[in-house]
């Protein structure tokens, strides 16, 4: 069975950090192509940061030279380093594994998702 939970969100001040983790099981984890989505009230769900199986990684505008995106393979693990944070990063924030990446994700999977709280 294919999971993905995140952790390591919570509340933090403005220009504050937090790593977040998801731990995946169920797949071959280096064989995928890896994202991080989040979603802020009333807003559609958001690109924040994407890797390769190779380790190629690219990012959303808005977090351009504040988060890092990072895959440890024996641990079939991602993370996301988040620096500098703002008000507007407050999100929900998904660990994602596109859809159509092979049988097993006919549809795109998200995780539960963790909450992401930056005060002013």
């Amino acid at each position: 069975q294919v999971q993905l939970v995140e952790s390591g969100g919570g509340q933090v001040q403005s220009g504050g950090s937090l790593r977040l983790s998801c731990v995946t099981s169920g797949f071959s984890f280096d064989a995928y192509n890896l994202n991080w989505y989040r979603q802020a009230p009333g807003m559609e769900r958001e690109l924040v940061a994407s890797i390769t199986v190779r380790g190629v990684t690219s990012y959303g505008d808005s977090v351009k030279g504040r988060f890092a995106i990072s895959r440890d393979n024996p641990k079939r693990t991602l993370y996301l380093q988040m620096d500098s944070l703002k008000p507007e990063d407050t999100a929900v924030y998904y660990c994602h594994v596109p859809g159509g990446s092979s049988w097993l994700f006919p549809q795109d999977k998200y995780g539960p998702g963790t909450q992401v709280t930056v005060s002013a």
